[in-house]
């Protein structure tokens, strides 16, 4: 297929879309998961293929153009456009099919190894899964579910909890083993705290202990598993999600000074649908299975909060 002389290069309109909407290179790039600098690069490409600029560049941030304003009212209008056209499409698909947005540090230390399960008990039905930091938007069909973190109050949709996080420090054992020894939460302040970018986790916990962390020094990192990699590096000490890190705790790559975890549904993980929209049986399927899976792990009885305001 010859490539069109009128339309942009799709993987520049998508970096433009992010940037416009965030107003920022470094969380456009956080979300698309590329380099700020690689989204320079598309915003550059697709000026050219206008032939206007998009932004004017300033030194406290970025502020778009006349025309940028105009053409990014147009992005939003035709992304809308592809995502119902191809949710309805995908609606009248013969095989079973459920798409999941979660966040990397779930697949990655908590849902993948225990999708062999479900694929056991349901051959027919076929899993996609979204690893990514961006906020699907479930109610536009984006996605058929999706596992977030955090409070659980996001609006327009259903928020079912499946797990409340039990929050503790970690650190690597040659970290533990330093001349600065760490027997109460005062002592983290003579370490290196690794935050993620939202640190809740550290302030539900330092909150709970009655510890300051306005004097702690700090490495902030993008994802959870970037900052879980940093502890395991001997970095600093991360606040560790015990249900996500078990294994490394088990193993001994990472210690748990204090015995004491701190549970909140501040720092939690749960289950996202559209609100008001009837859930296809194979989601449902999976549904029914994660619900049941996250409650033998947990030990928490599930509840559900309509989160519409």
């Amino acid at each position: 297929m010859r490539s069109s002389t009128t339309l942009p290069p799709l993987q520049a309109l998508r970096a433009f879309e992010a940037v416009a909407r965030l107003m920022s290179f470094r969380r456009a790039g956080d979300e698309l998961l590329i380099t700020q600098s690689a989204v320079s690069h598309h915003i550059r490409q697709l000026e050219e293929f206008l032939g206007l600029p998009l932004f004017v560049r300033k030194a406290r941030g970025i502020v778009l153009t006349p025309a940028g304003e105009e053409y990014h009212a147009c992005t939003i209008d035709a992304f809308r456009l592809i995502a119902a056209a191809t949710t309805k499409l995908r609606r009248r698909s013969t095989s079973a099919v459920v798409r999941i947005s979660l966040l990397p540090s779930f697949a990655a230390n908590w849902l993948v190894s225990r999708l062999h399960g479900f694929q056991s008990l349901h051959p027919g039905i076929n899993l996609e899964l979204d690893p990514t930091l961006r906020t699907a938007d479930v109610v536009a069909g984006e996605t058929d579910m999706a596992i977030r973190y955090g409070a659980g109050k996001w609006p327009g949709v259903n928020a079912q909890l499946l797990m409340a996080e039990q929050l503790s420090p970690v650190v690597s054992p040659a970290l533990l083993q330093s001349d600065r020894t760490i027997a109460m939460p005062q002592d983290l302040l003579h370490h290196t705290l690794l935050f993620a970018k939202k640190p809740v986790d550290w302030h539900v916990w330092a909150d709970a202990v009655g510890l300051d962390l306005s004097r702690a020094r700090s490495i902030q990192l993008t994802d959870y598993n970037i900052t879980l990699q940093a502890a395991l590096d001997g970095q600093g000490i991360a606040i560790g999600r015990m249900l996500l890190i078990r294994d490394h705790v088990r193993t001994g790559r990472l210690v748990q000074p204090f015995a004491q975890t701190i549970t909140s549904t501040r720092t939690a993980h749960w289950l996202v649908t559209p609100k008001g929209c009837r859930i296809a049986p194979a989601a449902q399927t999976f549904m029914d299975w994660l619900i049941a899976e996250t409650r033998a792990v947990s030990g928490h009885e599930h509840g559900e909060t309509d989160k519409g305001v």
